[in-house]
């Protein structure tokens, strides 16, 4: 959701201020939407190197011959395209030019399934005439770290230079990782606060299922997930399970009160990226920052600074669902299917919430660190995430079959959980059914990857 103009250079007078407009995201249950964004590699279809930003074969070409043919209005930083946007959708760049869609909030699975599959086609129609393709997996599975590209936005450069600084794979989640996620809606205070904690501890359910990230620069790395796993040496300021969700009294102004000890990457300030890295916003909210003296933040300034926390799920004026791999068309469908069947579906939900309820604090983080290696396979409770996947899958199929949101031929949104159900029922996910190609038939290659998953 885009702050109205009006707002935009509103002074921050206070916290309450904050947690306000938070709480402005609320909507009743009939307005609620489904906004879902999914990320993909490029790669030139002769040599599979990801494809620079400049050149005949470059991101920028991409980006004006999809805006030319397809309508979309291109966004610029100074005189360079970054972003297009139509109809309340966006498609942006990542910082290695990962594509990605950021869909418009839809009624339906119905309807992002169609805004999923024109996308794809839109930018296949282009990228075939230059000689380039498109995969979704977690993690580039061929290229080294050094051998991607940088995409010329002003706040990528300033999370480059601080990466390093907190974290060692900070670089490989900005320019080796793809992921989809999903956007959704809450009624009240109390109704955001039962949906954070339900998502925040089935999160690492999701990235078991949507595992697809075995590869690091053409070999197997032990990891089923290795774009979860690059977050756990990202940055631990603005990373995590956020344990404080769980806590009595929870709601917008804990949020807050959380957002505001994330350090800062930037502010925007006269069409150019300020860098901030690592200081204080609340000096900022004080007017006392060393680079803007007597620059006093505004309303802008917390909604930018929002988007620069990673946590497994994020609030902003909806909950962002951010734990699962980028994959294949259909889980770009699967993945909002799940959590809308979880979430927007009141019996739904308080299943869910009575499956993971009593999970301490310490089960909550076994299952975070551990899915990225063993997925399904993790063990839990006598069991394995694997049961929980499944319980999880059964609770969503029935939210989503009461939500009884028909397509033309009379089938429900529960039909597109169908590669996740199969995913459970094979106990394999998609990265070891990759691991089983690589070692035969692909004979110990992954290039074969490009060819057999691409869009």
């Amino acid at each position: 959701m885009s702050i109205p103009s009006a707002v935009k250079s509103t002074p921050i007078q206070g916290r309450q201020q904050l947690a306000d407009y938070l709480a402005a995201g609320e909507k009743p249950r009939e307005a609620w939407r489904i906004g879902t964004e999914h990320e993909k590699f490029g790669f030139r279809t002769d040599d599979l190197m990801p494809p620079p930003f400049e050149g005949e074969r470059g991101i920028r070409a991409l980006l004006e011959g999809i805006a030319t043919r397809y309508g979309w209005d291109i966004a610029r930083e100074g005189e360079t395209p970054v972003a297009l946007s139509r109809d309340k959708a966006n498609i942006t760049l990542e910082p290695a030019g990962q594509l990605e869609l950021s869909g418009a909030p839809l009624e339906t699975i119905h309807q992002t399934c169609c805004e999923v599959n024109s996308h794809l086609e839109e930018v296949r129609s282009v990228a075939d005439g230059m000689g380039l393709g498109f995969l979704g997996m977690g993690f580039q599975p061929k290229w080294r770290r050094d051998e991607m590209p940088w995409m010329p936005k002003g706040r990528y450069k300033i999370m480059r230079e601080y990466m390093p600084k907190v974290g060692s794979l900070g670089l490989d989640m900005m320019t080796r990782t793809c992921t989809v996620q999903v956007n959704l809606d809450f009624s009240s205070e109390a109704d955001m606060v039962k949906k954070f904690r339900t998502s925040l501890t089935l999160q690492p359910i999701a990235t078991a299922l949507f595992a697809d990230s075995p590869f690091t620069e053409g070999r197997p790395n032990g990891y089923l997930s290795y774009r979860s796993q690059i977050w756990t040496d990202t940055d631990r300021d603005r990373t995590g399970m956020l344990d404080f969700v769980f806590a009595d009294g929870f709601g917008y102004e804990r949020y807050v009160d959380y957002i505001l000890d994330v350090p800062m990457y930037f502010s925007y300030q006269d069409g150019r990226y300020i860098d901030l890295a690592g200081q204080d916003f609340k000096r900022f909210l004080a007017g006392e920052l060393p680079t803007l003296p007597g620059v006093h933040a505004t309303m802008k300034d917390f909604a930018d600074h929002l988007t620069t926390a990673f946590p497994e799920v994020r609030l902003k004026q909806y909950l962002e669902m951010r734990g699962a791999d980028g994959g294949p068309w259909n889980r770009l469908c699967a993945l909002p299917a799940f959590w809308v069947g979880l979430l927007y579906d009141q019996q739904a939900l308080d299943a869910a919430w009575d499956l993971v309820k009593d999970f301490s604090r310490e089960e909550r983080h076994a299952l975070r660190d551990g899915v990225p290696k063993h997925a399904l396979k993790l063990p839990f409770r006598g069991g394995s995430v694997r049961d929980l996947a499944e319980e999880a899958l059964k609770i969503a199929g029935h939210g989503l079959k009461r939500r009884a949101r028909l397509n033309r031929h009379g089938a429900d949104e529960s039909v597109f959980l169908e590669p996740l159900v199969e995913i459970v029922q094979a106990n394999q996910t998609p990265a070891e059914r990759k691991l089983e190609l690589f070692h035969d038939p692909w004979h110990g290659s992954v290039d074969p990857v490009f060819r057999e998953f691409a869009y």
